[in-house]
C-alpha cells in the first residue's frame, strides 16, 4: 500500500515543472517537435525556423506558394498540434 505522500517519478517531474515555471517551455518544445508528425516530410523540408512567443507559433518557410496553402490550413493544423502536445499550447500560427 502506497503511502499518501508517495509519488510517481512523472508528479514530482510535472510539480518541478511548473514550481519553475518551465512546463509552458516543455509544452512549447513538444509542438516544434511534433511539427513533422502533422505537416508531413515535406512541408517539414521546406521549413526554416519554428518558434512559439505568446501562444503563437512562429513558421518560416522557403517556399511562397507553400505559405499561401499553409493558410488556409492554419485553423486545422493548431487543433492537430495542440491534440499531439495534450494540451493547448498555441492559439494561433503565422507564416512567413
Amino acid at each position: 500500500m502506497r503511502a499518501t505522500n508517495d509519488q510517481t517519478i512523472k508528479e514530482v517531474i510535472m510539480d518541478l515543472l511548473k514550481a519553475y515555471r518551465i512546463e509552458n517551455k516543455l509544452h512549447a518544445v513538444r509542438l516544434i517537435d511534433s511539427w513533422e508528425a502533422v505537416t508531413g516530410k515535406l512541408i517539414s523540408n521546406h521549413t526554416v525556423n519554428l518558434y512559439v512567443k505568446q501562444k503563437t507559433l512562429f513558421v518560416y518557410l522557403d517556399s511562397a506558394a507553400l505559405r499561401n496553402e499553409l493558410s488556409y490550413a492554419k485553423k486545422k493544423i493548431i487543433k492537430a498540434l495542440n491534440k499531439e502536445v495534450g494540451v493547448e499550447v498555441i492559439t494561433d500560427i503565422k507564416f512567413s
